[in-house]
């Protein structure tokens, strides 16, 4: 077929090699019309009697099947066209399951989603050793479940709980972890891997030409494994357990988790075609779900955001080398980051040697786990550490091109920084600072090159937070915040340029909602309760323990910053004084709102008799005495988590119309992957648009009558609400 995603590419040996490769595209994604092509290749093959089996790859580098094209959900109108969609995907792997030659699928690079659902319906998979091979389904993460056989094949390969494990969680597996779970038959260097699938599939001929079963390699079951997932008592408690861990993590908010034990219970316990008719209806009613088209507008969003520069058409410039002023955790943080992901150089300065062997070892620590679990080989270990060097002078920093500085939040220390920067490199070398409240002008203030200073903003922890919020003053150079955009991307970060105000953006939207928890706490609401409350609306963690996650003291710096710059709105509560008069700075000081001694043998013994669960995080009751709180619990957890977010969405509104951000998609981005508000809801804006302006601003009034001015909705809000406006009119 002309134009086809899909050629046949004859061999001597009589296999066929079907190229999967998909025009004008830098990787193969499945999309709905490539149901009439396959069905016409495949009779093709099968008409010719000279081929005797195939090996399925791609014409792409490094990739073999992304996924599945989001675009086509998207255009669905109904739920019936969802369920025919995926009865066609079906249909379609079950012609390759039942197709009367040996197929073998070639995996190198990334095999996901609707890619690897494929590569389950042939008869083996043989997948490369490369670092880029990875096999998933991580459907789960737009809020959807395989949809083309895959909770029904998958099982089959891996075992239930492993299955169930992949499938609820979105995990990849890399080669030798796909091999040993029973995914892939077969683990080989690239530069052989159509050779060794080639042979696997004319040995598949040959035993089936000798009427012998399909050769299967048996996955290596243990004791337990065997009691648990081969009779029905066993699977029961399985899919038990699986259900009680679901609930635990999404709180009810997302729907797939459960759809898709449903789809696995119901093709185990009954029959195959069962269970494929309930993953069709299961996965058109996710597509459907408001809860996935706010996830898959995420995916669109950051999708869009990795093709953007920080200023349209003006190129980053190039960059080889980084340097890292202080060696704690944000600065080991930031060289981790810059030396795995960046794949870059990193030089370390610090004022202690103490210093730059912190900064060492928060490195090695996160890849020796990676190596004890081997997901990476010792050599690529030491590999990674030799990019990362320290030195207490400014030694070897005359040739960076970018300095990160993870130093104090003090403002005349900065400041001597861009000079002793400024000094040691060449005349590109751009400054930029991880403060988290002072403003960018005022660190350039002093600078010679004030043009080449710029704020970036990590979150922590660095390798695991995925924002970065990048903020140019009004000297800042085009030039450096392009570059500076594609520095965080290289790191894997997302970005997002914001301007330079006090707290920024992500800080700025964060005070009022964890403010307005501590002020309900102050009125007799119980910490564990406000916590617990805000969870259930779909915050990763209550503001009461990140407070203690972040520091108490942290907190109580910032808040005086934009308290002085943007009103008393932003004022902390002054009973918050008495928590660091006592010492009480959250987790690290070991002292906070929660408890983290270590209990003794008879205090856990007390707790057990009382119902408590060892490791349970408890609220240290002290702090209420303290704090001359007077217990009551009055309000419910959804009035709790109403009066916070809608304080974050007051705030979140006021920075898109002052320009904070640069657009409600950013701002949304922000907030999602800054301080974890809930993706479901698809950030503060999305969330501002489906309640509606108009409630939102009746609801804040009525507050602000009754509890106080914090909470008169911003000019921005009522405008939106008189005019029926909404930040995504499409």
């Amino acid at each position: 077929m002309s134009n086809s995603a899909f050629t046949v590419v004859r061999q001597d040996s009589g296999i066929a090699h079907l190229v999967i490769d998909v025009i004008g595209e830098n990787v193969n994604t499945l999309k709905a019309e490539f149901a009439e092509q396959i069905t016409a290749v495949l009779a093709e093959i099968k008409a010719d009697k000279k081929i005797t089996g195939i090996v399925v790859c791609s014409g792409k580098a490094e990739t073999f099947i992304a996924g599945a094209d989001i675009n086509m959900l998207n255009a669905c109108q109904t739920r019936e066209e969802v369920v025919a969609l995926s009865r066609q995907g079906q249909r379609i792997f079950t012609q390759l399951e039942q197709f009367p030659i040996p197929i073998v699928a070639a995996i190198d690079g990334a095999c996901l989603g609707g890619g690897l659902e494929l590569a389950m319906a042939c008869h083996a998979r043989v997948c490369s050793d490369n670092a880029k091979t990875a096999l998933g389904l991580p459907e789960v993460q737009l809020g959807l479940l395989p949809g083309s056989g895959g909770t029904q094949r998958l099982p089959k390969l891996v075992g239930l709980q492993k299955s169930l494990d992949m499938m609820l969680t979105g995990k990849q597996l890399r080669a030798k972890q796909a091999l040993k779970s029973g995914l892939v038959d077969d683990v080989v260097p690239t530069s052989i891997l159509l050779e060794v699938a080639e042979k696997l599939a004319l040995s598949l001929q040959q035993e089936s030409a000798q009427q012998s079963s399909k050769k299967v390699a048996k996955r290596k079951q243990s004791l337990m494994v065997k009691l648990l997932e081969n009779n029905t008592v066993g699977r029961n408690i399985v899919y038990q357990q699986a259900q009680k861990n679901v609930d635990a993590k999404t709180q009810g908010n997302y729907p797939a988790p459960v759809k898709i034990i449903d789809c696995i219970r119901t093709g185990i316990e009954f029959s195959p075609e069962s269970g494929y008719q309930l993953e069709a209806e299961n996965f058109a009613d996710l597509v459907m779900s408001k809860e996935s088209a706010q996830l898959r507008q995420l995916f669109f969003a950051t999708t869009a955001m990795k093709k953007e520069q920080g200023v349209a058409d003006v190129a980053p410039q190039q960059m080889n080398k980084v340097g890292v002023l202080g060696g704690g955790l944000m600065g080991g943080g930031i060289a981790f980051v810059t030396a795995t992901k960046a794949k870059m150089p990193v030089r370390v300065k610090d004022i202690s040697h103490q210093g730059i062997s912190q900064a060492l070892k928060y490195s090695f620590d996160l890849l020796n786990k990676k190596v004890k679990r081997r997901f990476l080989l010792y050599s690529e270990m030491q590999k990674q550490m030799a990019m990362i060097t320290g030195a207490v002078e400014y030694t070897g920093f005359k040739s960076v091109d970018i300095v990160v500085e993870a130093v104090f939040e003090d403002l005349a220390l900065k400041q001597n920084m861009v000079l002793d920067v400024e000094k040691h490199t060449n005349e590109q070398t751009i400054f930029a600072s991880n403060t988290s409240s002072l403003p960018i002008h005022k660190i350039a203030a002093k600078a010679k090159r004030p043009e080449n200073v710029i704020g970036l903003h990590y979150f922590s922890p660095v390798d695991k937070m995925p924002l970065v919020e990048i903020i140019p003053h009004e000297k800042t150079s085009d030039q450096t915040i392009s570059t500076t955009v594609a520095f965080a991307k290289k790191q894997g970060k997302t970005p997002i340029v914001v301007k330079d105000t006090a707290g920024f953006y992500v800080n700025r939207i964060l005070a009022p909602y964890m403010n307005e928890a501590a002020i309900l706490m102050l009125a007799g609401e119980p910490i564990d309760k406000i916590d617990k409350a805000l969870v259930k609306f779909g915050f990763p963690v209550g503001p009461m323990q990140l407070l203690d996650e972040v520091g108490i003291d942290v907190g109580a710096k910032i808040g005086p910053i934009l308290q002085a710059d943007l009103g008393d709105r932003f004022a902390a509560p002054e009973a918050f004084d008495k928590l660091l008069a006592d010492g009480r700075l959250g987790k690290k000081a070991k002292k906070g709102f929660y408890q983290y001694q270590q209990k003794s043998l008879s205090a856990r013994l007390k707790d057990r008799l009382k119902g408590i669960k060892t490791g349970k995080k408890q609220v240290d009751e002290t702090v209420y005495d303290l704090l001359g709180v007077n217990l009551a619990g009055s309000l419910s957890a959804a009035e709790i988590s109403k009066r916070c977010t809608y304080m974050m969405l007051n705030e979140a509104a006021r920075c898109v119309d002052e320009g904070i951000v640069r657009n409600a998609r950013d701002g949304d981005i922000g907030a999602i992957f800054g301080i974890g508000f809930p993706p479901f809801l698809g950030g503060p804006l999305r969330y501002i648009d489906s309640i509606g302006a108009k409630s939102v601003v009746a609801q804040l009034s009525q507050w602000a009558k009754v509890h106080g001015e914090r909470y008169t909705p911003c000019a921005a809000l009522v405008k939106m609400a008189e005019d029926d406006m909404l930040y995504y009119p499409s």
